[in-house]
C-alpha cells in the first residue's frame, strides 16, 4: 500500500477532465503538493494510506475555480464609482482615485480582502492585473493561493510607473523575482490597445516571449473601442491587435464582446484564451460576448469578475449562472452552454485559456491539489436527483452559492476548513479598510465641489493657465480684410484654416466659470480634413480688465487636451445646460512691432451671426497688458477695421445676448 499525505473520501467526485469523468463515492489521494490518484473511494482506499484522511460526507469534491480576469486589489475601490459609463467610470473615477492613493500598503489590503472573498467562492487560482503587481503576488503566495500576476503597462502615469519604460522594467525585475515560484507565474499586461501605442504593445509582447510567460490584455470591451480602432486604424481590434505582434505571446484577452466570427477564428487559430466577464459587461452595458460561438468554433473560454469595482463582488457562483443565462438569451437557444459547459469554463478551460492548464483546472494525477468541496445538503439545493449523470452540474452552476464552498486545499495545503479561514483577520481588515475609504470620501467630496478641479483630475500635467489681451469687430465682408492680410502689409509667421465647433458647459454655480470644450477640424487649400484636434478650456469668472478703444485683458484660462468624448464630459462634468457654436476661422500668427498676434477672421455659422475680426496676443502682465493693447489698436487700424463695431464679449456671451 502507497503512503500518501492526504486522502479524501466519500465524495461525489467531478474531474473535470477531458472525458468530464465522475466517481461516486470517489475519493483522492494527495502527495505533497499534487493529485497522487483520484477515482472510486473503494480503489483509492485500497491502494493508499495516509496521515490524514477527510471524510467528505457526500460533499461534491471538484478543481477550484478559475478565475481568469480580475483586477483583485480594486476591492479598495468597490462602490466608488456606480451606473457609468466605462469611459467615465475609468478616466473620471478609477484613474484620478488611483493616481492619489494606490501604494503598495493600498494593494497589499485590498489583496487581501479580495483573497478572503475569492476563498469563500471556491476561486484556488485568478489571473490579476493591477499596479504594483510585485506587492500584490507577494501577498497572494503568502495565503497560499495560485494566480497569474499581470504588470500593467499603458501610456499614461500609472501608480507605480511614471512611463511605460518604467513599467517595463518594473515588469523585468517582476519576472525575474518570480519566474519559477509554486503558486505566482509573472504575466506582463499592456492594459488595452486604446491606452498603448505599437511601440508598447511590441515591446510587452517581446518581454513575455523572452521569460516564456503570459500576456494579459483588454480586447474590445466595448463598442465605442471598436468604432474608434476601425475611424483611427482602418480595422477591428483582433486584426490591430494581431498586427502588432501581440498574439506570438501566450496572449489571455478580457472580454472580447464586440468580435465576430473571423476574429474568433484569429484567436482560436493563435492560441488566444478568452476571459469573459459576464457581470461587469452588463454593469458597464458593454455588451455581451459571443460566448456560444467562440465555444463552437473551439475558443478556450474562461470566466472572470472583473475587478469589484464594476461588478461590485468576486461571487463566482453568480458569474457561472449568468455566463450560462446570457448565452442562452442572447441566442434564443436553451441549450446553449449548458451547466456542464460551463463549470467546465470555470475550472479546466478557464485554466487552459489562462495557459496554466498543465498545473491545475481538473483532478487528474500529476497536477497540483488544487480543489474544492461543494456542500449540496441545502436547502435551496434540495431535493437532489441522480437520474441524469449531468444533474450535479445543474445544481452547481444554477442553484449553487459561494456559501455552499466549505473546505478548500490549494497546492496541497488546507487554505479553508468548514468554513474557517486562520491565516487572516477579517473584522480587522475591514475596519483597516474603511479608514481608507474616509479618505478617498473626502478626497472625491472636495474634487466634486470644483470644475477646476474635476478637470485637474483627468487632464494630467499638461494644464496651463493664461491671460490674453483681445478684441474683436463685426464686419460685413472679410474680404478686404483678408485681401490686406495677404498683401504683405504684415509679417505672416504662419496661417491656418479651421473650422470649429464649440460646446459650452454651464454650471449651477456662476463663479466655477464657464468650460467649453472645441474640436478643430483643420482645413487644406482642396477643402478636405486633414487632422481633428479636442481641447477643453476653462474659463474662469475672475476680474475682467478694459483698455482703451475696448482692448480687454480676459479672465484666466485653463486649457487640457480632451482625448474623450463630448458625451463623456457631458456625463462627466453634469452641466446644467450647454450651447453650441460653430464658426469658420481663418488665423494668422503675425508679428509686428516685435510682438506676435494672432489675428482672426471668423465666420460664426450656428447660430448666423455673420463676421468678426478678432486680434488676441497672450500676456502675462499688466504692463504688458497695456503695452499690447496700444499695438491692437494699431492693428486694428492698419487693417481697416470699421469703428465702432468693437466688442469685448465673448462668442458665447453674443450668442447669449440674441
Amino acid at each position: 500500500m502507497q503512503k500518501v499525505d492526504l486522502i479524501l473520501k466519500n465524495a461525489i467526485v467531478l474531474t473535470m477532465d477531458q472525458d468530464l469523468h465522475q466517481y461516486t463515492p470517489g475519493a483522492l489521494a494527495v502527495v505533497g503538493d499534487s493529485i497522487a490518484a483520484v477515482g472510486f473511494e473503494k480503489d483509492i482506499l485500497a491502494a493508499y494510506s495516509a496521515g490524514e484522511v477527510k471524510d467528505c460526507g457526500g460533499k461534491v469534491l471538484l478543481p477550484g475555480l478559475v478565475n481568469t480576469h480580475t483586477h483583485i486589489p480594486m476591492t479598495m475601490l468597490r462602490g466608488l464609482a456606480d451606473d457609468l459609463r466605462l469611459d467615465v467610470w475609468l478616466m473620471g473615477y478609477m484613474m484620478p482615485v488611483e493616481r492619489e492613493f494606490v501604494s503598495p500598503e493600498f494593494v497589499a489590503l485590498g489583496t487581501k480582502i479580495g483573497c478572503i472573498e475569492s476563498i469563500r467562492t471556491g476561486i484556488t487560482c485568478m489571473n490579476d492585473m493591477y499596479y504594483f503587481e510585485d506587492t500584490i503576488a507577494r501577498t497572494i503566495a503568502e495565503i497560499g493561493l495560485r494566480a497569474v500576476c499581470s504588470q500593467s503597462v499603458m501610456k499614461y502615469p500609472t501608480p507605480d510607473a511614471k512611463s511605460y519604460e518604467d513599467a517595463l522594467e518594473r515588469m523585468r525585475a517582476f519576472a525575474i523575482e518570480f519566474k519559477d515560484h509554486p503558486l505566482i507565474i509573472p504575466c506582463v499586461a499592456p492594459h488595452a490597445p486604446f491606452t498603448c501605442p505599437p511601440e508598447i504593445l511590441k515591446a510587452c509582447t517581446q518581454l513575455a516571449l523572452e521569460f516564456d510567460i503570459p500576456l494579459h490584455i483588454h480586447i474590445a470591451e466595448t463598442k465605442e473601442e471598436l468604432e474608434n480602432m476601425r475611424r483611427e486604424n482602418g480595422m477591428p481590434v483582433v486584426p490591430y491587435t494581431k498586427k502588432q505582434g501581440v498574439f506570438e505571446a501566450k496572449t489571455i484577452a478580457a472580454h472580447c464582446v464586440h468580435i465576430d466570427e473571423g476574429e474568433i477564428r484569429t484567436l482560436q487559430h493563435a492560441h488566444v484564451g478568452v476571459a469573459h466577464n459576464p457581470s461587469s459587461n452588463m454593469k458597464l452595458a458593454s455588451g455581451i460576448a459571443p460566448v456560444k460561438a467562440m465555444l463552437d468554433l473551439g475558443l478556450k473560454v474562461g470566466i472572470g469578475t472583473d475587478g469589484t469595482a464594476s461588478n461590485n463582488d468576486l461571487d463566482f457562483f453568480e458569474e457561472m449562472r449568468l455566463a450560462s443565462f446570457l448565452a442562452k438569451g442572447s441566442t434564443g437557444d436553451p441549450t446553449a452552454v449548458p451547466a456542464w459547459q460551463t463549470l467546465l469554463m470555470a475550472t479546466r478551460m478557464g485554466a487552459e485559456a489562462m495557459h496554466v492548464d498543465h498545473l491545475t483546472g481538473s483532478l487528474e494525477v500529476g497536477k497540483r491539489a488544487d480543489l474544492i468541496l461543494f456542500d449540496l445538503n441545502t436547502i435551496h439545493n434540495s431535493p437532489r436527483f441522480t437520474h441524469d449523470e449531468n444533474g450535479v452540474y445543474s445544481q452547481i452552476v444554477y442553484a449553487g452559492k459561494a456559501s455552499d464552498v466549505t473546505d478548500m486545499l490549494v497546492n496541497g495545503k488546507w487554505i479553508m476548513r468548514e468554513r474557517v479561514i486562520d491565516c487572516l483577520d477579517e473584522q480587522a481588515l475591514i475596519d483597516e479598510s474603511q479608514v481608507v475609504a474616509a479618505k478617498i470620501d473626502k478626497f472625491i467630496t472636495k474634487r466634486e465641489k470644483s470644475i477646476l478641479s474635476k478637470l485637474l483630475a483627468i487632464g494630467g500635467a499638461s494644464q496651463e493657465e493664461s491671460f490674453e489681451v483681445q478684441i474683436k469687430v463685426s464686419i460685413d465682408d472679410p474680404k478686404p480684410i483678408i485681401e490686406k492680410l495677404d498683401s504683405g502689409v504684415l509679417m505672416i509667421v504662419r496661417s491656418r484654416h479651421y473650422r470649429e465647433y464649440d460646446t459650452y458647459f454651464d454650471f449651477e454655480d456662476k463663479a466655477e466659470g464657464r468650460l467649453r470644450f472645441r474640436e478643430d477640424h483643420f482645413i487644406e487649400r482642396n477643402g478636405s480634413i486633414s487632422q481633428v484636434r479636442s481641447r477643453l478650456t476653462l474659463i474662469g469668472a475672475t476680474p475682467e480688465r478694459h483698455y482703451p478703444q475696448e482692448v480687454m485683458l480676459s479672465r484666466s484660462r485653463f486649457i487640457a487636451p480632451a482625448d474623450q468624448s463630448l458625451r463623456f464630459y457631458r456625463e462627466y462634468f453634469k452641466p446644467v445646460s450647454e450651447v453650441e457654436v460653430e464658426k469658420d476661422r481663418l488665423r494668422y500668427l503675425v508679428e509686428y512691432k516685435g510682438e506676435e498676434f494672432f489675428i482672426n477672421v471668423d465666420e460664426i455659422k450656428k447660430p448666423d451671426l455673420g463676421y468678426f475680426l478678432e486680434i488676441k496676443a497672450r500676456t502675462w502682465s499688466e504692463k504688458d497688458a497695456e503695452e499690447k493693447s496700444a499695438l491692437i489698436t494699431d492693428l486694428l487700424n492698419l487693417l481697416g477695421a470699421p469703428s465702432g463695431k468693437q466688442t469685448v464679449k465673448d462668442y458665447i456671451e453674443i450668442v447669449e445676448e440674441r
